[in-house]
């Protein structure tokens, strides 16, 4: 074979790919997986050795805390955007399992069943403004409606002037998590912002100047007591009140692919019109899994760890595949079809479908909030299938080398008509797990 003409070489195991990674975006691990041709492959990250593993059996591996602590793992810039200084995902153990105690009211049906009656109350008003503009951008005005629905739902006080701002702030802290440069700085600022604004209510609500609505999360985040027994500082109250409401508020990107998905696949309306519950929910984990939003997760290797015949000393980088596993041929067939039926004919697993993490999330690192997502997925999905709208010419690509991905125009709708009504979409339909 001619030289110029042969497939490049796979890296070596011991060439740093950081720079790689930001390049490649999404597509960086699942190709390096192909290389490999089995479900782990050595590399190296941030100086540190690196083994990145797929498949459920591996999810199951990675979530066992005897080989992967999440401690130390997560870099700082990602700890000063996305989740903040001193926040649960930064902890393991008996730490973890205090401060996760927050989240469990995220995995009761009536919790996830006040956010979505919340926010899709929200999105019912916002529509009749979209009606009177020329021009709407689904994503930005999707994080103003997430905004509003999640501070209600929460007991969070947030003034209507303060909406727009807050949903700036919230969507900055996702979109610049994973990226150096004006992102990343715009992200540090928002969130440095919201923290503020937080700790001020919590301290405000302790005080009793401005007590918390009773059983509101924003009470029992003001009340919680860590496993030292004492309560959160009032900067890491706010963190953890940003680790409930900014999750909500990033549901805005499911919201620009379902109706990337529609614009798309527009035969797929008709079930979700008629508020069919369970093709709701399909719908919802098809957008998830098809979708690009976390390319990957991260730990330490609590010791020298081996898997599948490749291995990582004792503090080295255990990788998992996230999107690489929800676009895995051997647990699909044709992952690069959208098709929502998938799940009607066999329901989601725990450990195959892994968009928000995996393992249990009531005691693992699993985001709690992962009900909340697919509860409101389901209703707005209902609503924007209902929705009459024009679809302008505009840049729908979602480059794959930007984390985290999205249509590049927003998606702009146009000419916004009143919705079919067909009844409320309804809120019963919410879940706690995506094989529930």
């Amino acid at each position: 074979m001619d030289a110029d003409r042969r497939p490049p070489r796979p890296p070596h195991p011991l060439t740093d790919q950081t720079l790689a990674v930001l390049a490649g975006g999404y597509a960086w691990l699942p190709s390096r997986m192909r290389e490999s041709g089995g479900p782990a492959v050595r590399t190296r990250l941030m100086g540190k050795p690196a083994l990145a593993v797929r498949g459920p059996d591996a999810v199951r591996f990675f979530y066992d805390e005897r080989n992967v602590r999440r401690h130390g793992a997560i870099p700082g810039p990602v700890r000063a955007t996305l989740f903040g200084h001193g926040a649960v995902h930064t902890l393991d153990g008996t730490a973890h399992r205090a401060r996760k105690k927050l989240f469990l009211p995220l995995l009761q049906a009536d919790r996830v069943a006040g956010v979505v009656e919340e926010v899709g109350a929200a999105w019912d008003e916002a529509v009749a403004g979209w009606a009177r503009s020329p021009r709407t951008v689904l994503f930005d005005e999707a994080a103003v409606v997430l905004t509003r629905g999640a501070h209600r739902w929460a007991g969070v006080p947030l003034a209507d002037a303060e909406t727009e701002e807050a949903a700036r702030d919230l969507i900055a802290m996702v979109d610049g998590f994973a990226t150096p440069g004006p992102r990343h700085w715009r992200a540090r600022r928002a969130r440095g912002r919201q923290e503020e604004r937080l700790a001020r209510l919590v301290c405000e609500a302790r005080s009793g100047r401005a007590p918390a609505a009773p059983g509101s999360l924003l009470e029992r985040v003001a009340e919680h007591r860590d496993a030292t027994g004492e309560p959160l500082p009032p900067g890491t109250a706010a963190v953890e009140l940003l680790n409930i409401v900014r999750p909500t508020v990033a549901v805005s990107w499911f919201v620009a692919f379902a109706a990337h998905a529609l614009h798309r696949r527009p035969e797929l309306r008709d079930r979700l019109r008629e508020g069919d519950t369970e093709f709701a929910t399909a719908f919802a984990h098809e957008v998830r899994r098809f979708y690009p939003f976390a390319p990957f997760l991260g730990g330490l290797a609590v010791r020298d760890l081996s898997w599948h015949g490749q291995s990582v000393p004792e503090g080295g980088m255990v990788i998992l595949d996230v999107y690489g596993q929800n676009h895995d041929t051997d647990l699909w067939g044709d992952p690069y079809a959208f098709r929502p039926q998938r799940f009607l004919e066999h329901p989601a697993e725990r450990d195959e479908l892994i968009p928000q993490g995996g393992g249990d999330p009531r005691s693992g690192h699993r985001c709690p909030g992962e009900g909340v997502t697919l509860g409101l997925l389901e209703t707005l999905a209902i609503r924007l299938a209902r929705l009459r709208y024009d679809v302008p010419e505009q840049d729908l690509r979602i480059p794959l080398r930007r984390v985290p991905a999205r249509p590049r125009s927003g998606f702009v709708i146009t000419g916004v008509r009143a919705p079919e009504h067909r009844g409320r979409p309804a809120a019963a339909a919410v879940g706690t797990s995506p094989g529930r």
